[in-house]
């Protein structure tokens, strides 16, 4: 069927997107990495414990066997968390990094979105501190190697309390080097200023627990104080607040309406310029962009097609929270890709958690429609609680329905964090992250069910258990599929909206769609029912028979491509009509999906 046809039956059936992949030859699959806990293998886990006590893994430590590993993984992007050198309490003045305020930040390890030096990484991340920047350009270099692409960290909202940059090249002043103090806004200032007002510690923060630090006195030297990086103009934040960073200033006054300086170009604009060409210019592949939303979205229709035009390949992810501006910040702002947080991830997690089913997901991409293709899919993320974490799914397996969804649904991104393959809980109170369920970010530690998987750097699970080799395999097998023609580039088709309307035993805890191109057809559907199978005839509506170029009367195998035992026929005759006993049928036991290929019979 050509395409004026297909785009004929779209009109006449809201159900079918025939949408378009922004990277036909590969859907991008990011494996989301913390760098400082990724190789650690070090079990001690003490609660505020240093970098000695309960180790940090290094850039040396992802070597080309763990890379291998991501790659048949299925992963095709890996995203370095935690490289850019951030405020840490560990001391490195002996190479020239200045020590840092306990008072001003999180944890003993710090804050990764607490930015001290944008042209320089983490010493924590080097086995050779003075040549730390050797050893990251190193694991760019192997990660290459593997067929990988490489992300890291862009976090223009805000930077450290303590910003000072001993790495900038020559030429380069810091943030803050010539604002005007007395200012509370001006355009060329890099920080927003509280005149007259002096910087207080939160009043209820207690840097480190019950553990000393030089620097750890109640106090931090801030005069005039500057606007904390989430939004707080008051000089004394809460503990709650951003309160380890401060705002950055792109021409937009906040306390004037929020009035806005664009023209002439603000100075923070050109530092951030300079700052993602230095980062393109090392090899990096991609910035997933920290809180993009909190950044006028001129910026990035300025600076997104600046850099692409001297790094065409790069992508740009922003990290958005508001549907609202999804279209402004992909057409005006020019992102390649957005988190898909507050409509995907937050169904299916509810429906994990048995407090909401699967009659959203038709809305959330309709809603959507053109835009599916920017959209990143995940279900985990460094600032999200674990699926196998008791303040989740308790269980890993719970959110399997809910990953095939997320990977297979349209041709956008999909993201796994390290250790969701494994079933890792985040068990354990670990210092300023506490216990909730999240990994930890602030604290040096390890992951006590990944490091099963690394095995003492040989990385290859040789320590999990049967049913953690069994989640990471069926891991493996759905990332990989997601190369498959129809996946990465072909068209969608929705077939829930029918077949809860006419099909008996087709409820909100089962969700059937189709993927397909000219020449691959797939069908996909899920039980999300922890508890119960479900058994019905699923009908196909003419017009996607219509849209896959299947003739009425032809009759097809359906073969589920992981599990072999399960087949059945379609006669396209029999799976149109909406009423009755016709139709394909199937019997989805509880948390289980069938990835069908659909064939002619023979």
């Amino acid at each position: 069927m050509n395409t004026e046809e297909l785009k004929s039956i779209a009109q006449e059936d809201p159900n079918l997107l025939l949408e378009e992949s922004l990277s036909p030859d590969q859907k991008v699959v990011v494996y989301q990495i913390f760098t400082r806990l990724f190789g650690n293998t070090v079990t001690n886990n003490v609660p505020w414990g240093t970098a000695e006590e309960n180790g940090v893994g290094k850039f040396n430590d992802i070597d080309e066997t763990a890379l291998a590993a991501l790659s048949e993984l299925g992963a095709t992007y890996i995203w370095y968390t935690g490289v850019i050198e951030h405020a840490v309490l560990n001391d490195y003045r002996e190479y020239g990094i200045p020590l840092d305020d306990a008072d001003v930040v999180k944890g003993r390890a710090g804050s990764p979105y607490a930015i001290k030096d944008y042209y320089d990484v983490n010493p924590d991340l080097a086995e050779d501190v003075p040549n730390r920047m050797t050893e990251f350009e190193a694991l760019v270099k192997r990660t290459h190697d593997e067929g990988l692409k490489v992300i890291i960290d862009f976090v223009p909202n805000h930077v450290a309390r303590f910003y000072q940059s001993d790495a900038k090249p020559d030429g380069t002043k810091d943030f803050g080097a010539g604002d005007d103090t007395n200012e509370a806004f001006f355009p060329d200032n890099n920080f927003y200023y509280l005149v007259g007002k002096p910087f207080q510690v939160p009043a209820d923060y207690q840097s480190l627990g019950e553990h000393t630090f030089p620097t750890k006195d109640g106090t931090f030297d801030e005069n005039p104080a500057k606007a904390t990086g989430n939004d707080q103009f008051t000089a004394q934040p809460s503990v709650n607040d951003w309160f380890e960073t401060v705002k950055l200033n792109y021409g937009v006054d906040y306390l004037n309406d929020r009035r806005t300086h664009f023209d002439p170009i603000p100075n923070t604009w050109q530092k951030m310029l300079d700052i993602l060409l230095y980062w393109s210019g090392r090899g990096v592949d991609g910035f997933r962009c920290d809180m993009a939303e909190m950044v006028p979205v001129e910026f990035w229709h300025w600076v997104i097609p600046k850099v692409k035009d001297i790094y065409p390949n790069l992508i740009f992810i922003a990290e958005i929270y508001n549907p609202e501006q999804y279209r402004n910040y992909i057409d005006t702002g020019r992102f390649d890709y957005l988190y898909d947080k507050v409509q995907l991830y937050d169904t299916l997690r509810a429906v994990i958690e048995e407090q909401g089913s699967v009659q959203h997901l038709p809305d959330i991409w309709q809603y959507l429609r053109d835009k599916n293709r920017n959209m990143l899919r995940f279900l985990e993320n460094h600032d999200e609680q674990r699926i196998a974490s008791r303040f989740f799914g308790n269980d890993p397996t719970r959110a399997k329905p809910a990953i095939v969804v997320s990977t297979l649904w349209h041709s956008g991104p999909v993201m796994v964090y390290f250790g969701q393959e494994v079933g890792e809980p985040a068990e354990g109170e670990s210092g300023f992250s506490g216990n909730d369920g999240r990994t930890t970010i602030f604290d040096y530690w390890g992951v006590p069910e990944y490091q099963k998987w690394v095995n003492d750097g040989l990385f290859d699970g040789g320590q999990l258990s049967e049913e953690q080799r069994e989640l990471r395999e069926f891991y493996r097998d759905l990332l990989n599929l997601a190369q498959e023609e129809a996946i990465r580039s072909g068209y969608f088709y929705d077939l829930h909206p029918h077949n809860r309307h006419f099909t008996e035993g087709y409820n909100d805890q089962v969700y059937a769609f189709l993927r397909f191109t000219g020449n691959q057809r797939l069908l996909i559907v899920s039980n999300f029912d922890a508890h119960n199978t479900h058994s019905f005839n699923l009908k196909i509506p003419v017009t996607a028979t219509q849209a896959m170029g299947l003739p009425e009367g032809s009759t097809y195998s359906l073969q589920d491509i992981f599990q072999t035992e399960t087949t059945a026929t379609m006669n396209t005759s029999e799976v149109i009509i909406s009423e009755g006993d016709a139709g394909i049928p199937m019997n989805l036991p509880p948390l289980t999906s069938y990835i069908f290929t659909i064939q002619p019979n023979e």
